[in-house]
């Protein structure tokens, strides 16, 4: 499937999510998600796309694209974070990776919101950190020296993301679930 067309033939599918409109810049990545067990919507109908995504379900959409690898060693040094969480081990994983850690030692902050700058270093470590090839820069609100600096040049390079404009990157802006989905998306296709 291409959205909702077919690659072989004529057929045409409908999104199951009326918040997801055939029309939408997402749908694709959202469809992908979906029937990749990435995600699933909110409910039978619903998909939420503009709902910001936290840590808990950013760590837990990228594990689910890795392939839902077993954590090495299962230390678990969260208060926050208990083993009958649907984020148990996708935390335990994203953190032996290097692809986040905890907000202090004892606290990974499952709820707390993630913007931009932050959805894009987590993915961009989890492709293994690649070398950024491109070094110009066209974002004003990107700075040599930002944690994000070299993930958001590599999403650029990669046309994982654009920005939200030519020059600015907005990286404090949230993330919602219809940015993180087409991140994934653009980056495993």
């Amino acid at each position: 499937w291409n959205g909702v067309e077919c690659g072989r033939c004529d057929e045409k599918r409908e999104s199951p999510f009326t918040d997801v409109p055939n029309n939408s810049w997402f749908l694709d990545s959202v469809l992908w998600a979906v029937e990749n067990g990435i995600t699933t919507g909110i409910s039978d109908t619903m998909f939420a796309p503009n709902q910001n995504s936290n840590r808990a379900q950013a760590v837990t959409f990228l594990w689910r694209a890795a392939g839902c690898p077993e954590p090495v060693s299962g230390v678990n040094p969260f208060e926050d974070v208990q083993e009958s969480n649907f984020f148990y081990k996708p935390v335990l994983w994203a953190v032996e990776k290097g692809i986040t850690t905890g907000i202090d030692d004892t606290h990974f902050a499952p709820d707390m919101e993630c913007n931009r700058a932050q959805i894009i270093t987590f993915l961009y470590r989890a492709m293994g950190a690649p070398e950024v090839e491109n070094r110009v820069n066209p974002f004003v609100d990107v700075n040599v020296g930002d944690f994000y600096f070299d993930a958001v040049l590599w999403a650029m390079e990669n046309e994982i993301t654009t920005g939200i404009t030519v020059d600015h990157f907005a990286p404090a802006a949230l993330c919602n679930r219809a940015q993180i989905v087409t991140f994934l998306y653009r980056a495993y296709n």
